[in-house]
């Protein structure tokens, strides 16, 4: 079942980019708040039952990348006027995931899937920032404090990417793999 979820978001990316190009702001802002919440119940599903597999990790790390594109691609589409120069804290926010992602690929020649309790939480503040920006708009401190936060946590994971010698999948966060190492 998780994976099932992790293949839906997968499989929704051409439609939201679809809908992106069409200009269907609506539709595309409902799926996308569906992937958001698919994401936080294959996590859930797989934590509670038993069911976190090193596939099942990397799915869902590849799910997210491409709902992160798909929601930054809707920002500009539909909301980068509104946004106005708040728009290069989100071009930050996305030089953060490419560099970290970048690092792991150079490293250990895959995408990353820490799966960190920051970027969790990350995750959470950034979907619940995409559903208040579509549904009620642009509110200044929320959006800084949800967008520096994941470049937080994307900092934090590339720290543990510089530490790791071999790429672990569902690692906690910086202060576990440095215990860890002692």
């Amino acid at each position: 079942m998780p994976n099932a979820l992790s293949g839906y978001r997968l499989v929704m990316l051409p439609v939201l980019l679809y809908l992106v190009s069409v200009r269907s702001e609506g539709w595309f802002s409902v799926l996308i708040c569906v992937n958001l919440v698919t994401d936080i119940l294959d996590g859930w599903i797989a934590r509670k039952f038993g069911l976190e597999t090193e596939l099942g990790a990397r799915l869902d790390s590849l799910a997210d990348y491409g709902t992160y594109a798909a929601a930054v691609y809707g920002l500009y589409a539909f909301k980068a006027a509104e946004l106005g120069d708040w728009m290069l804290l989100v071009w930050l926010f996305v030089g953060f995931i490419l560099v970290f992602i970048g690092l792991s690929l150079v490293k250990f020649r895959r995408s990353p899937s820490l799966h960190l309790y920051s970027t969790k939480i990350g995750g959470y503040l950034q979907g619940f920032l995409f559903f208040t920006l579509f549904a009620w708009g642009f509110w200044a401190p929320y959006f800084a404090f949800a967008l520096v936060w994941g470049m937080l946590s994307f900092t934090e994971g590339m720290l543990i990417l510089f530490l790791l010698p071999e790429m672990r999948s569902n690692q906690k966060g910086l202060y576990w793999v440095l215990r860890s190492r002692h």
